[in-house]
C-alpha cells in the first residue's frame, strides 16, 4: 500500500459511479481523505458509497458539482479549502455521445466539451492555485483511447478527450518540477457509460474487438490512477498510462 496517500486529501469528479466511484474506494483504501464530486441526482449513490467506505474505515466526504458550471466548481474548491490543502486531483467527470456529426449541434458539441474538457481546464485552474502557492501536489486527468484513436459517431467526445491529453501535457511542462501532471487514457471499461444505454449494439460488439479480448474493469483503471498520485511515481509526469487491453498501443 503507497504510504504517500495516507492522509492525503483528494478530489475525485466523477465519482459516484464507474472509474470515479472505483477511484475513490482505491484511495481511501490506501489511506486518503477523499472529497466525492457528484452530480445533481447521485446522492442515494453518494451516500451508498460513503457508508460502504465508512464500512471499511475510509474517508469520504461528497460534494455536489456541476463541472460544466464555473460557479459550482468555484463554490466545490471554496468548499474544501476549509479544510485544509488539498493534495491530490482526480478529473473523472465525463459524458459521452454517439451521433454523427453532421447531426451533432452545436448544443450537443458545447455540452459534451463543457464538461469533458472544460470541467477538466476549470477543476486544474483552481487546484493549481493552492498547489503552487504551497509547493507541491499532483493531478490525474482521465481521457481516452479515444482520444488517440479517433472514432466515428464519437466526434466531440474524442476532440474533448485528445484535448485532455493536450492540456495534461502542456499543463506538466508548466508546473514541472514541484507539481506532477498525468493522465490515464482508458479503453473500453465495463461502466455505465459503456452500455447499451450509451451506445449501439454495433459498437459495443466492437469494443471487445481488442487484444485483451474483454471490457476491464474500474478498478483496473483505478489501480493506475492511485499509482499515478503517490510517490512510487516520483519521476512520472506529462505521461497518459493506458489501462486499455491493447486497444491503443502509441506512445
Amino acid at each position: 500500500m503507497p504510504s504517500s496517500l495516507a492522509d492525503q486529501c483528494i478530489l475525485v469528479t466523477g465519482a459516484a459511479t464507474g472509474i470515479g466511484r472505483a477511484c475513490v474506494e482505491a484511495l481511501a483504501g490506501r489511506g486518503a481523505r477523499v472529497w466525492a464530486g457528484y452530480q445533481t441526482g447521485q446522492e442515494h449513490l453518494m451516500d451508498e458509497l460513503i457508508r460502504s467506505v465508512a464500512a471499511q474505515g475510509g474517508i469520504v466526504r461528497g460534494l455536489e458539482v456541476d463541472v460544466a458550471d464555473a460557479a459550482s466548481v468555484k463554490a466545490m474548491f471554496a468548499r474544501m479549502e476549509k479544510d485544509g490543502p488539498l493534495h491530490g486531483l482526480v478529473n473523472n467527470a465525463g459524458v459521452i455521445l454517439e451521433k454523427p456529426f453532421l447531426q451533432t449541434g452545436e448544443e450537443d458539441w458545447q455540452r459534451v466539451m463543457s464538461v469533458d474538457l472544460d470541467g477538466v481546464y476549470r477543476c486544474c485552474r483552481l487546484a493549481l492555485h493552492g498547489m503552487s502557492a504551497r509547493g507541491g501536489g499532483s493531478i490525474v486527468n482521465v481521457a481516452s483511447d479515444l482520444g488517440f484513436l479517433g472514432r466515428e459517431d464519437y466526434v466531440a467526445y474524442c476532440a474533448a478527450k485528445a484535448g485532455v491529453i493536450g492540456l495534461t501535457r502542456a499543463l506538466a511542462r508548466e508546473f514541472a518540477p514541484l507539481i506532477r501532471i498525468n493522465g490515464v487514457a482508458p479503453g473500453p471499461i465495463e461502466t455505465a457509460m459503456v452500455s447499451p444505454a450509451h451506445m449501439s449494439a454495433e459498437w459495443m460488439a466492437r469494443e471487445v474487438a481488442i487484444p485483451a479480448a474483454r471490457l476491464g474493469q474500474p478498478a483496473e483503471v483505478a489501480a493506475a490512477v492511485c499509482f499515478l498520485l503517490s510517490s512510487e511515481a516520483s519521476f512520472f509526469t506529462g505521461q497518459i498510462l493506458g489501462p486499455n487491453g491493447g486497444s491503443w498501443m502509441g506512445g
